[in-house]
């Protein structure tokens, strides 16, 4: 009787860590949606405020510098005490960072809107791929690539209702997403009840029990560590030049109107969210070492002909591009965290921090590029970005695969 009852307890709890993975993943979505609002809607800013492409750039570097600064700190701060209702405070930084974006009537205050909205991210993103390692049952590439797909989703969405809602009724229209992020709050308020319950269970146990180990020295975590942020900013630069400018190369390249270069760009994001959620299954499965190799260097024959094709081809380009690139982070994030034990917090507030500062430097610098050269030349530079992943090969195996 008292087996099966264990046995019903540990369904219960499987199911319940199920439920947390999707409403992080769900509350991941929403976030993302709001946030990718801001670039979505740059062809608009562009022409009311008669602003320039490093301009343009200069707000995704804000947005994206206020994201990453504070995330290894929140990070590394929670490591040592978690704080389970910081999660809904990250997404309420959103809400008001979207208001000043609905109303903002000159170049300083989009700057200011970008930077709350950032500072959102930098709170959200921390804690939440820590409860999802909490929640993941052992599985940690599935729970991180599941909570990833969230924000790949909503990273795609953006641009959609950019184009169906933003455009039709102008800026004072993103106001109205405000809705989505008080939704979002509500959905992390409960998260954080899991998440504070969880942390007692944890706290009851026998002191010692699940103690990480450090299977490597100190100068070999440093070294893979290194080699790892080499290769996010790889796939984060070359990211930056699609989500910030891909709209400006098509409508300047190809003479499409904004809506429909908002639906292109639509489908690259999408063929991205599908690819997140791929690469931490397989990694659980073959070995992260395999999947980061494959996502980052299998990316580079596609990334050569995107500059040299048609408007047809370059729209199908996008999505191998999309759906290999993806898959990467998910599976680097949970490399180092094997790298690192003990130390989920820091590592995912340096890793998510590093990718949106990657970000956030990559659409500034070739936003600069595209003013003294032209758009065309900036894709023709980042082609070459995957051929980083040629480094992967240093990296030492952290785990056995999982079959």
């Amino acid at each position: 009787m008292s087996s099966t009852t264990a046995a019903a307890g540990r369904q219960a709890a499987e199911r319940t860590a199920f439920v947390v993975l999707v409403a992080l993943s769900a509350s991941h979505l929403m976030n993302d949606t709001m946030q990718s609002l801001l670039p979505a809607i740059y062809p608009l800013l562009k022409s009311k405020f008669d602003l320039t492409f490093g301009q343009i750039g200069l707000i995704t570097f804000t947005f994206q510098f206020t994201a990453s600064l504070l995330q290894p700190v929140v990070g590394l701060y929670t490591d040592r005490k978690p704080m389970p209702f910081s999660l809904p405070v990250g997404m309420g930084f959103t809400l008001c960072g979207l208001l000043l974006l609905s109303s903002a009537s000159s170049f300083a205050l989009l700057l200011l809107a970008a930077g709350t909205i950032g500072l959102g991210s930098s709170v959200f993103h921390p804690e939440s791929s820590r409860v999802a390692r909490m929640a993941s049952g052992g599985r940690h590439g599935m729970a991180q690539s599941l909570f990833q797909v969230g924000g790949n989703a909503g990273s795609a969405l953006g641009p959609l209702l950019a184009a169906f809602v933003v455009v039709p009724h102008g800026q004072s229209s993103v106001a109205w997403f405000c809705l989505v992020a008080l939704f979002g709050m509500f959905v992390l308020f409960n998260v954080g009840r899991w998440y504070r319950a969880a942390r007692q269970r944890i706290a009851a146990r026998p002191r010692g029990a699940g103690k990480p180990a450090f299977a490597f020295s100190r100068g070999r975590v440093f070294t893979s560590i290194l080699i790892l942020l080499v290769l996010i900013f790889s796939k984060y630069f070359y990211m930056a030049s699609l989500n910030t400018y891909f709209t400006f190369y098509l409508i300047h390249k190809f003479g499409v109107d904004v809506q429909t270069a908002q639906i292109y760009l639509f489908v690259f994001l999408g063929a991205a969210a599908v690819g997140t959620f791929a690469g931490g299954p397989i990694g659980d499965r073959i070995g992260r070492k395999y999947v980061i190799w494959g996502s980052i260097l299998g990316v580079l024959p596609f990334t050569l002909l995107l500059p040299h094709a048609n408007l047809f081809w370059t729209i199908v380009l996008t999505i191998p591009i999309g759906l290999i690139l993806a898959s990467a982070f998910s599976a680097i994030l949970v490399y180092a965290q094997e790298l690192m034990p003990g130390k989920v917090g820091m590592v995912s507030g340096m890793f998510f921090g590093f990718a949106f500062g990657m970000g956030g430097l990559g659409a500034a610098l070739l936003g600069v590029l595209a003013d003294r050269t032209s758009i065309d030349f900036v894709y023709q530079v980042c082609a070459f970005l995957p051929a980083l992943g040629l480094l992967t090969v240093l990296l030492p195996n952290v785990e056995r695969p999982v079959r």
